[in-house]
């Protein structure tokens, strides 16, 4: 019968980790089963509720036991009889046995960008069904991937706190889209130009952080930030010649890091 645990966590991620990390294998050899997201029943992260998942260790067909331990006959000896003498028989005539045609190799499936972004669109709806949204869709190619532009009614609940529910709805979003892909395609997700609006906070926060660097002479860590974030404030800082930046930390929580340049007051 297959293992079977249930864990949870702040995030959906967390649980999955935490039920590996307990079965003793790799995330790749469990199936998940999404029990609840925190708070509104799904992707919030702030409420009293973690997530629950119910994690099955998958199961692996145990070889026969005759592959491992072969049985041979014991021959059981009989008593010695005289026997009429037998004539020989003919010894049948070997026909050639021509060797099997070759199997030429299957050439690798093409996943066509047109079809990752089909999956990509029906992960979301349904997520979305599941927590009775009602969403339109609309997709627009950027240098690096695609950006899908989410309206509708109540979509609150998707941006969570600073925009941590959509950035976890993303993560998950380009977790299951590319995990089979070798060429990764990076998916971005905004709620009716939520980004934008909050691509100006983070552009005032990059100045401020920078200003507080400088003049303490201390480098500023930022909180865990999106992979988009990250890149607004690498990027209003690449400018500025008395600091630097880069990141740190592994995803989801990977964050920012302003540090004054040496030799600059």
């Amino acid at each position: 019968m297959a293992k079977v645990i249930e864990k949870t966590g702040k995030t959906i991620e967390e649980a999955i980790q935490a039920a590996a990390a307990e079965l003793g294998v790799k995330e790749s050899d469990i199936e998940i089963e999404i029990l609840e997201t925190p708070a509104k029943k799904l992707f919030g992260l702030f409420g009293a509720t973690p997530a629950k998942i119910r994690a099955t260790l998958k199961e692996i067909e145990p070889p026969k036991i005759k592959e491992i331990f072969p049985i041979k006959s014991i021959p059981i000896e009989e008593p010695a009889r005289e026997e009429e003498p037998v004539e020989p028989e003919p010894t049948p005539a070997i026909e050639p046995v021509l060797a099997p045609s070759p199997v030429e190799p299957s050439e690798p499936e093409i996943i066509t960008r047109e079809q990752v972004v089909n999956s990509a669109e029906n992960f979301l709806r349904d997520v979305f069904e599941a927590m009775n949204l009602e969403v339109t869709i609309e997709t627009e190619a950027l240098d690096d991937g695609y950006i899908f532009n989410l309206s509708g009614k109540g979509l609150g609940v998707l941006i969570g706190k600073h925009g941590q529910a959509l950035d976890s709805l993303q993560y998950l979003l380009n977790l299951s889209v590319n995990r089979k892909l070798t060429d990764k395609i990076y998916f971005t997700l905004d709620v009716e130009d939520y980004r934008r609006r909050r691509a100006e906070t983070v552009i005032k926060l990059a100045k401020s952080v920078a200003e507080r660097a400088v003049k303490t002479h201390k480098e500023v860590k930022l909180e865990p930030m999106s992979r988009h974030e990250r890149k607004i404030i690498h990027t209003t800082l690449q400018d500025n010649n008395r600091v630097e930046t880069h990141s740190a930390g592994e995803e989801p929580y990977r964050y920012v890091i302003v540090s004054p340049k040496r030799g600059r007051r």
